[in-house]
C-alpha cells in the first residue's frame, strides 16, 4: 500500500479521500468519498474486518451476513447487517479478487451482494440514503476505483463481465444494468423489465 504522509487514523481516511478524488474520472459525490475514506481506514484495522466465531478469528462469509439480515425482525438491525455486507463486499472485492477467484468466487458475486445491500439501504436506511444509492448504482466502478487507489487495479475479464450480464438477465436488477452500461455493455431493456 502507498505511503501515507500524515500519521493517525484521520490522516489515513483523508489520504483515501484525496486518492479517490485524484483517481476518479467521474468523481463520486463528496459524501460518498467521505464514506469510502472512512470505510477504507476502518478496514485497515483487523478488529473491524475480522471477528471471532466458534473460537476462530475470520471473516464472516457474505452469504451468511445476507442470511442474518434476512432473518432480522427489526429494520434497524437489518440495515446494520446489510451495511456491513455492502462494506465487506466492496473491500474484499476490490483488494482480494485473486484470493476469492481461486476459490471460484468471481467479482460478479461481490457486485451482486454489495450492490444489492446498498440498494436496499438506499431505500430503507435512516441516513446516507443518497450515498448508498450512488454506491449501489456504480458498485462495479467503485470496486475498480478502490482497487486502483490501493494499487491492486485490474480490468474485468470477459468471463467476469459475462457472469455479471447473466446475473442481470436472471434478476433484472437495475443496479447491475447501470454497472454494465457504465462498463460499455449495451443492453436491450424490454418494456416488461421496466415495470
Amino acid at each position: 500500500m502507498p505511503r501515507v504522509k500524515s500519521a493517525g487514523l484521520n490522516g489515513l481516511a483523508e489520504y483515501f479521500r484525496e486518492q479517490l478524488l485524484e483517481e476518479s474520472s467521474s468523481h463520486p459525490d463528496e459524501e460518498t468519498r467521505w464514506y469510502l475514506g472512512n470505510l477504507l481506514e476502518r478496514f485497515s484495522r483487523n478488529d473491524a474486518l475480522f471477528s471471532y466465531q466458534d473460537g476462530d478469528l475470520g471473516i464472516r462469509p457474505l452469504a451468511l451476513l445476507y442470511g442474518d439480515a434476512q432473518q432480522c425482525v427489526h429494520e434497524r438491525e437489518r440495515c446494520l447487517l446489510l451495511r456491513q455486507l455492502g462494506d465487506q463486499a466492496l473491500f474484499l472485492g476490490a483488494l482480494f479478487p485473486e484470493h476469492y477467484a481461486r476459490k471460484g468466487i468471481q467479482r460478479d458475486y461481490f457486485i451482486g451482494m454489495g450492490g444489492g445491500a446498498y440498494d436496499y439501504l438506499a431505500g430503507h436506511a435512516r441516513e446516507l440514503r443518497h450515498v448508498f444509492a450512488e454506491l449501489a448504482d456504480s458498485f462495479a466502478q467503485i470496486i475498480e476505483l478502490v482497487a486502483r487507489i490501493c494499487r491492486r487495479y485490474r480490468q474485468y475479464s470477459a468471463s467476469e463481465i459475462m457472469a455479471l450480464y447473466q446475473r442481470w438477465r436472471q434478476t433484472g436488477n437495475p443496479a447491475l444494468a447501470n454497472q454494465l452500461q457504465a462498463m460499455g455493455v449495451a443492453l436491450e431493456i424490454s418494456a416488461e423489465r421496466l415495470h
